[in-house]
């Protein structure tokens, strides 16, 4: 009887147990303020259901923000993307309420804030008057011989430039001129190697009239910088091969770590360069000497970190990652020569003249 009654039990349940849904959500940790937040999950709920997912700022106490009503695709998935503009720095959770749901499901997952806005320092006015482009000028603090992408959205809500990098020298400052069409509101977004820093909204006023037109200046020349960039680690350098132009030439790293460079010049003389931590970049400065190839390695400091190594060349007709040790390197790093060892010659004859002495001395006994 007793089985009986325990079989009806799990007869019973075994509906229940049916009906346990899972759900894994994925979300970032760590966001900067003004960027999408994407929440992304999969289930299996049923195609077409509809799932709630809610944003809560945590403080003392947890507050709700914002809540999506999301619907299972096809593929059993879904995505909740939150505006994040505007929300304040902390902590934050997004979450799917759980009932009904099995134990082995990820239904919460906790986001950091964060506003790195500060790091934009603008030289150039938000609002300008209608010319045919827009100034963006200003410096990005820690970004220092380095540089940071540049887009912009226009009026209609379209993006309209870039995404565009732009050096920056070692103030860490940096202009480009943008141009524009109409007047209206112009969304322009710094993103640095650490990520996404913020937006600003320059506005564009007024029309060119004929009196207004500006006149060309003949601007100054300036050397143009280009670089190129590749993993390294201390174990692991990278070699890049420096095409000279004309003139000075100056060659430096990022910031973001604490870089070794080691060089050969046209020359062949072969030196390193540690003079700076992180934060500070190290620089090469030499005598140009045209259409000559510099060889240069760039490493971390700090083993056991593989960094991007980031090299910039300013007047200089290349700059290129060698896929190869260079010869010239090679040469430098192969292991000495321990000495060839003598020959066994050179007692054969030895011992032989001793011979032909004692026969000689002999014959004349």
């Amino acid at each position: 009887m007793k089985k009986i009654v325990l079989f009806m039990l799990g007869l019973f349940f075994l509906p229940m147990a049916a009906l346990a849904y899972q759900v894994n959500i994925e979300a970032p940790d760590t966001l900067t303020v003004g960027k999408p937040l994407v929440v992304t999950g999969e289930t299996t709920f049923g195609i077409g259901t509809p799932i709630d997912v809610v944003l809560y700022h945590q403080l003392t106490t947890t507050t709700e923000v914002k809540r999506k009503i999301v619907y299972i695709q096809p593929d059993k998935t879904f995505k909740a993307v939150f505006d994040t503009t505007g929300l304040k720095t902390g902590t934050y959770k997004v979450e799917v309420p759980s009932g009904g749901m099995s134990g082995d499901s990820v239904t919460m997952r906790v986001i950091q804030l964060i506003d790195r806005s500060d790091a934009i320092h603008l030289t150039s006015s938000l609002v300008q008057p209608y010319s045919g482009k827009i100034l963006v000028a200003g410096s990005i603090v820690g970004g220092e011989n380095s540089g940071v992408q540049i887009e912009v959205v226009g009026p209609d809500n379209n993006v309209m430039f870039g995404p565009r990098y732009v050096n920056t020298n070692n103030m860490g400052d940096f202009s480009v001129e943008v141009p524009v069409t109409e007047n209206g509101n112009y969304e322009v977004s710094f993103t640095d190697a650490k990520g996404y820093l913020g937006a600003k909204t320059f506005t564009v006023v007024g029309t060119l009239t004929f009196a207004e037109t500006p006149v060309p200046t003949q601007a100054p020349p300036q050397a143009q910088v280009i670089s190129a960039h590749a993993a390294a680690s201390a174990d692991n350098p990278v070699y890049f091969l420096v095409r000279t132009g004309t003139g000075p030439v100056t060659l430096y790293t990022s910031t973001s770590d604490d870089w070794v460079l080691e060089y050969i010049d046209a020359n062949g003389i072969h030196k390193t360069i540690n003079v700076h931590g992180t934060g500070v970049a190290e620089r090469i400065e030499l005598a140009g000497s045209r259409g000559k190839t510099i060889y240069v390695k760039m490493y971390p400091r700090k083993a056991g970190n593989t960094v991007e190594a980031f090299l910039y060349g300013q007047n200089v007709a290349s700059i290129i990652v060698s896929p190869d040790i260079p010869a010239a390197f090679a040469a430098l790093e192969a292991p000495a020569a321990t000495g060839t060892p003598e020959s066994p010659l050179h007692p054969l004859l030895a011992l032989a003249a001793i011979c032909g002495a004692v026969l000689v001395f002999r014959r004349v006994k």
